[in-house]
């Protein structure tokens, strides 16, 4: 499973890329670097057998 956050320290922020069994990668990104990746990356709906954002927060 992939999962994708936003962290922000106060003067920066964040990228982080979980993948299961590996390290984390944690980078600085803009806000639009960071909503790039989301479109690239993120689920846009629920789907069967697929575990998302959406499965968990029952939307769509």
């Amino acid at each position: 499973m992939l999962v994708i956050r936003r962290f922000d320290d106060g003067k920066r922020s964040f990228t982080a890329i979980f993948l299961s069994g590996e390290p984390a990668k944690i980078f600085p990104t803009t806000d639009r670097e960071h909503a790039r990746i989301l479109q690239i990356y993120k689920q846009d709906k629920l789907y069967t057998d697929i575990l998302n954002d959406f499965t968990d927060l029952e939307i769509g």
